[in-house]
């Protein structure tokens, strides 16, 4: 198996997911206000048409859904369900750090990024999708939502540094693909240096088939399917440069098995 990246520069379109947080569009350590981060890390097509943005769940203020649609966002805080998940992952709600989803038939399926200094594995947990989207829409309250798969993963360590997932996609043979980050952070809201990053395809067991390293440590923090081939998948991907100053990249992959 082998990836190429190809790195292109296009136009991009603003799209509002969230009101401004206490007046502010960026958050940043050194401004003190990185603790009001929605931290969107999370998002996913759903039935209808709209997109569903996760917070990672790691504070309080990041336990919120945005689904996003032609016509604007509506924003839910969802504390209950991500005790819940917590709960289910058996980690305490400050252990949280939900970072990809993607559905998997009519269910959410949900990952937490490992950070094993701090005592957490990576796992995922599924949601039925239908009462996810209900509950954001207010038709029923976040406490009424089952939970359940929930599954652990080794996906190995590279120069190292635990692998950990940053987003996960669906493919068509029923099989999930996960983009993975060595990250050395003691914790699930510190950035750390990142020493080596790729993709991991997950059987329809879970378990991982293989590992493909993307050259120069890429932070990949975003995965979209453009197209599957005969021998593979060309996909869609977004860098995180952890610096809210510097513009992400998005890079189009082409994994070959």
């Amino acid at each position: 198996m082998r990836s190429d990246v190809v790195r292109r520069s296009e136009s991009i379109t603003r799209v509002r997911v969230v009101d401004p947080v206490d007046g502010l569009e960026t958050f940043a350590a050194v401004d003190g206000t990185k603790h009001l981060k929605p931290d969107f890390e999370a998002a996913c097509a759903v039935p209808g048409g709209e997109v569903l943005l996760l917070g990672s769940g790691s504070s309080p203020t990041r336990m919120r859904a945005s689904l996003v649609g032609p016509d604007g966002f509506r924003v839910a805080d969802l504390r209950p369900l991500y005790l819940a998940v917590a709960a289910a992952f058996g980690l305490r709600a400050d252990q949280l750090n939900l970072e990809g989803a993607c559905l998997a038939g009519d269910r959410l399926r949900w990952f937490q990024r490992a950070n094993l200094a701090a005592g957490a594995a990576t796992a995922s947990a599924d949601i039925e999708v239908s009462a996810l989207l209900a509950a954001i829409r207010g038709e029923i309250t976040p406490d009424k939502i089952n939970i359940d798969g929930v599954r652990r993963y080794d996906l190995g360590v590279a120069h190292g540094v635990a692998l950990a997932v940053t987003d996960a996609v669906s493919l068509t043979d029923g099989r999930i693909l996960v983009s993975a980050a060595a990250e050395d952070t003691p914790n699930a809201v510190d950035d750390g240096p990142v020493v080596a990053s790729g993709l991991v395809l997950l059987g329809v067991d879970g378990e991982p088939q293989f590992f493909a390293e993307i050259p120069g440590a890429e932070k990949v923090e975003g995965l979209a399917v453009r197209e599957m081939t005969t021998d593979g998948v060309r996909l869609l991907a977004v860098v995180d440069a952890d610096d809210h100053e510097t513009p992400s990249r998005r890079l189009t992959l082409h994994l070959h098995w």
